[in-house]
């Protein structure tokens, strides 16, 4: 009986590998018949350059898995570039493009979103204004369709326009309470009192109150051209597919956005901002200037700052305060990229009478960072970490089509997961040390404090 079932066992695996192996040289062979213009391979994921016939190019990883598509879009323009006195614009825009589009109002767009299966969304930050597409593949005709309207043909009905506001003006008036957004608020007003970033992306209360549907119907015009747009697309499609759809969906965006340009953004001095509020424990916000993402040490940096403050329990930051000491459950610090600047922030809540103590101690591991550098352990794990965790983020077709998106908008070229490790366990420790002395310098944190922190003075005034 056991030799039968080892006979039987036997045959069935003969037959699976047989067929693995006709449906492996029927893809590779259906592949060898697509030319694309433009193919990155990592890790068995290739990304593909899809220009259509009007030349709207697309970055394309395809997945036959599971039946879904996601995509990815990006303008290069944001929040920076909202008017003086409608602060908020795009943060609005984004929270109406999907509440009504061409003959649909906005119940019935959202009903149509939800009767196909369609995940639509829009946001705004800084320096980009972004949208998610996610749709089952039975469904892509319509619900690209829907895409195309909303960009194309946004109804901004009052009905919607209203609700969009209240709600925004109710977050603002909400957040005036909430201390962790009172102190970076406040810090990015004292860092930049006179550059667009010194403002806060979901706008002002009188700026969202000005907002008007001319101003939105205008922003399409000025923001939305096809100069400016990025896409991304995974899962369920090919490249033949993709190509037409990319002409009906983008092609009647203006050609060309309206120019802009912005000064370079640095922080306005170090010091100390305190804003006193009535609570046990102060809630703080420290940085300076850091480096933009195209910088050549950009990753250096990284690996600095995760031993200094972005590593968790692996970062001295953490060590130091929290696992010594006990001031704080959490202290951390990151690197922040933006179009016009950069910066190293971090942020750390404790008791009012620690306050000062924590303070000391972060001050002092940055002068400790920026003359010593890292130790070569610290650089290995920094280095395991940095490449293992990578990974993670491409375990969806969203995240995947995202990562496009910030491929092409950052300008890393289709080769860049390729190189990605090569660049990082190039770095030694002498760049470390470099750099380290180049960025950290404690005597230009800029901090503010929000609560009544003991034995803290500060030294500016609360903008």
């Amino acid at each position: 009986m056991t030799g039968h079932k080892n006979t039987s066992t036997l045959r069935w695996l003969l037959i699976a590998t047989a067929i693995l192996v006709f449906a492996l040289a029927f893809y590779l062979g259906q592949r060898e018949h697509r030319v694309p213009l433009s193919i990155s391979s990592v890790h068995g994921m290739q990304i593909e350059r899809v220009v259509s016939v009007d030349g709207i190019e697309a970055w394309l990883v395809e997945d036959h898995t599971i039946p879904v598509i996601s995509l990815s879009l990006l303008f290069r323009s944001g929040a920076a570039l909202d008017p003086a006195g409608k602060e908020g614009l795009a943060s609005m825009m984004a929270g109406l493009l999907d509440e009504g589009a061409g003959d649909l109002d906005s119940r019935a767009f959202q009903q149509r979103l939800a009767d196909i299966s369609v995940t639509l969304r829009f946001d705004a930050s800084l320096d980009t204004f972004e949208g998610g597409l996610k749709t089952l593949t039975e469904n892509r005709g319509e619900a690209f369709s829907l895409l195309r309207i909303a960009l194309n043909a946004p109804r901004f009905d009052a009905e919607p326009v209203e609700r969009i506001r209240n709600q925004i003006l109710a977050g603002l008036a909400a957040a005036e309470s909430d201390p962790a957004q009172i102190a970076d608020k406040v810090w990015f007003r004292t860092a930049f009192p006179d550059h667009p970033y010194g403002r806060p992306v979901e706008g002002t209360r009188s700026g969202i109150a000005a907002v008007t549907a001319n101003d939105l119907h205008g922003f399409i015009e000025r923001r939305f051209g096809r100069d400016h747009l990025i896409i991304g697309v995974a899962g369920d499609i090919t490249a033949e597919e993709l190509t037409p759809l990319l002409d009906s969906t983008f092609g009647s965006l203006p050609a060309r956005a309206a120019l802009f340009d912005l000064p370079e953004a640095r922080v306005d001095g170090g010091g100390v901002v305190v804003v006193e509020e009535d609570i046990p424990q102060s809630t703080v916000r420290f940085g300076e200037n850091g480096i933009k993402r195209d910088d050549p040490d950009y990753f250096v940096a990284r690996l600095l700052n995760y031993t200094l403050g972005g590593g968790g329990f692996s970062s001295r930051l953490t060590e130091e305060v929290r696992e010594k000491r006990g001031l704080a459950y959490s202290v951390y610090s990151h690197l922040q990229t933006m179009a016009w600047g950069g910066l190293v922030r971090g942020a750390v809540g404790t008791d009012n009478a620690s306050v000062a103590e924590s303070l000391d101690i972060i001050r002092g591991e940055w002068k400790r960072m920026a003359e010593d550098g890292v130790s070569e352990d610290e650089l290995n794990d920094a280095k395991t970490h940095l490449t293992g965790a990578f990974p993670l983020r491409l375990t969806s077709t969203g995240r995947i089509a995202n990562m496009l998106t910030t491929l092409q908008y950052l300008d890393l070229g289709i080769d860049y997961l390729d190189r990605r490790e090569e660049l990082i366990h190039s770095v030694t420790l002498d760049d470390v040390r470099r750099v380290a002395d180049r960025l950290l310098h404690a005597d230009d944190l800029l901090v503010v404090v929000v609560g009544r922190p003991e034995g803290v003075t500060a030294t500016r005034p609360s903008p």
